[in-house]
């Protein structure tokens, strides 16, 4: 049988059993158990504090709680169906524990407060081992650049040949935009930083609470300004889910990559048997459904987020019920990106590259053409012009099978008397690579600077994310002492 709701004072009767499995979010906010302790252990300790409650109820309270985090470490926590939601659960665990008492946690906050401390305690921790996970694949990507300075491969406009540049620059490049991606979720952390415990269900309380306290003990660093806003809002949650999108769509570029190249039409690289898969009919066949599934399971991510945005976009102040569907897609997302970013990192830096090819796709396609144009530059021809002269020295390889560099010299002076016998200096595309020196290019020089870039930021945010994990796991670690002052 189904316990009494917290609300259901003010009815007559029951709620209809398939109304209440309609509205239930255990199946989902089951997952903020433990936050939800944590918050009323911060709450009850304050109730104490500003004498809101009798010491010794918050003591028996406090012992009452701590014993159940307890039970959530040793697997003993049994989450009654029955319950609406974890709070009440929770709510209904502590009561039956420890007597009537329990009743009284609930002095000065509403449900609204809980969960959307909950949630901003949930996401800050998840996206905190986003960034792990993510820099864990920046990590063996870099690999691959420090390894592959030298291979030369072709750099695609279009999917067609444009100039040559070398694997670590092309490496490099899908670093750098996952480096943004792990720096936008701390960007996002900051603004997540206020906590909305004290705020109730929506005008704040009359009861005398120091938001101020409650909100250094969950490890936050100040309350949120307005109790409206505090239940109402959920743009932390999608700037989380944003931040995730923007991940998984990288991820999914870097992926689509990897599916061309390992064809046997590119051949550029190798998977790794472990993370393939075979054919049921075509015994020849080697599969890259690993990274066919990431490219196809962070679709659901972008989805997310826009479900949850359609869902707030008409949502009138304060807290409508609605809310109650953000935790689903949020919780989704967020593992999904740790999820494919571990798994593609295991692809990438287990997978063989073939030098060769790239090599030999890079003399294909004319791709030192931006390069004999520079040349005449030099020689004092406007780059317009220069453009359509090489313009015409590559229709007139294409007619007679060659490359470039196979021209002679007096082919060469067909086109332009300024072309000499250094030309050929400029053409080869290892010296195409080794000219582009500018900052970001992908001279050795720039990309050794760049690899250098890239692992500082990594090791950066490895040292933020242990600074911020000692600081929520201290705050654990105090709010988890008896009222005795000796740890559990």
């Amino acid at each position: 049988m189904a316990k009494q709701a917290l609300w259901s004072g003010r009815f007559e009767t029951e709620a209809d059993e398939s109304a209440l499995r309609f509205t239930s979010s255990l199946d989902v906010d089951s997952a903020l158990a433990f936050y939800d302790v944590m918050g009323s252990l911060a709450h009850v300790r304050m109730l104490k504090k500003q004498k809101i409650m009798p010491a010794k109820d918050a003591d028996k309270i406090t012992d009452g709680l701590i014993s159940i985090v307890s039970m959530m470490e040793n697997g003993e926590f049994e989450i009654d169906g029955t319950s609406e939601d974890i709070h009440s659960a929770v709510e209904f665990k502590l009561t039956e524990m420890i007597g009537p008492v329990g009743g009284k946690l609930h002095t000065g906050r509403s449900r609204n407060d809980q969960v959307a401390t909950d949630l901003r305690m949930y996401l800050r921790d998840v996206m905190l081992e986003a960034v792990i996970d993510i820099d864990t694949l920046a990590m063996s990507l870099l690999k691959i650049a420090e390894d592959h300075g030298g291979t030369v491969m072709p750099g695609f406009t279009h999917m067609q040949h444009a100039q040559p540049v070398t694997l670590a620059q092309h490496m490099l490049a899908h670093i750098f935009r996952l480096s943004r991606d792990a720096d936008r979720f701390f960007d996002a952390l900051g603004r997540m930083d206020r906590c909305p415990l004290g705020s109730a269900a929506l005008a704040g309380t009359t009861y005398p609470i120091d938001r101020k306290m409650t909100a250094k003990a969950l490890g936050f660093k100040a309350p949120t300004q307005n109790s409206m806003d505090s239940v109402s809002s959920r743009d932390n949650v999608s700037e989380a889910m944003f931040c995730a999108s923007m991940a998984a769509l990288d991820m999914s570029s870097l992926c689509e990559e990897l599916i061309i190249w390992s064809s046997q039409e590119f051949g550029f690289i190798e998977m790794d048997d472990v993370f393939t898969t075979g054919s049921s009919i075509m015994p020849q066949k080697k599969n890259p459904d690993i990274a066919e599934l990431i490219r196809g399971r962070t679709g659901a991510v972008v989805g997310g987020l826009v479900s949850l945005m359609v869902t707030m976009k008409g949502l009138p102040l304060s807290y409508n019920r609605d809310l109650q569907e953000d935790k689903g897609p949020a919780m989704d997302s967020l593992s999904v990106v740790s999820d494919c970013a571990n798994m593609l990192s295991k692809v990438v830096s287990t997978m063989k590259v073939s030098k060769d090819a790239m090599s030999a796709a890079a003399e294909k396609g004319f791709i030192n053409a931006t390069d004999l144009a520079d040349y005449l530059v030099t020689k004092g021809i406007p780059f317009r012009e220069a453009h359509g002269i090489v313009g015409e020295c590559v229709r007139y390889c294409i007619s007679r099978g060659k490359k470039l560099e196979d021209l002679t010299l007096k082919e060469f002076k067909k086109f332009s008397d300024s072309i000499g016998s250094d030309v050929y200096e400029i053409l080869p595309v290892k010296a195409c690579v080794e000219r582009r020196n500018s900052y970001g290019g992908t001279s050795s020089a720039s990309v050794d600077t760049q690899i250098t870039e890239a692992a500082n930021a990594v090791m950066e945010r490895d040292d933020r994310v242990r600074r911020e994990t000692q600081l929520i796991e201290g705050c654990w670690d105090r709010l988890l002492e008896r009222h005795t002052g000796q740890p559990m």
